[in-house]
């Protein structure tokens, strides 16, 4: 998804952190909501996953995912998959690629995801 006029401007990585991406355009669509309905809750998701994706200062907000959704498929590749509570019900599924040092956002959505039910 390119951006285009009117978008938001995303910053580019610190020199030492990650970059963060959209696995899918309904992730770029559920973040674009977060941003519209918990803004502050959200830059912190992003702070978090741009500077420490697998290092939780709290655990119960962002931690590795586990059972069948430990892991994902990612551009061809199995990788780690986390999550980060945004809010009580919002949430972020994320894979980091700490060779790449890219965050790729599976998963972004304001209600809880129902296949974790």
């Amino acid at each position: 998804m390119s951006p285009k006029r009117g978008d938001r401007v995303a910053p580019p990585p610190s020199p030492d952190g990650w970059d963060a991406r959209f696995a899918t355009s309904d992730a770029a669509k559920g973040w674009e909501e977060l941003c519209r309905t918990a803004r502050a809750n959200t830059r912190e998701a992003w702070i978090v996953l741009t500077e420490r994706p697998t290092n939780p200062e709290n655990p119960s907000r962002q931690h590795r995912l586990k059972g069948k959704f430990a892991t994902a498929v990612v551009g061809g590749e199995l990788l780690e998959q986390w999550q980060y509570e945004v809010t009580a019900g919002g949430r972020v599924w994320y894979c980091p690629d700490a060779d790449r040092r890219v965050v790729r956002v599976v998963l972004a959505d304001t209600a809880h995801p129902k296949g974790t039910d």
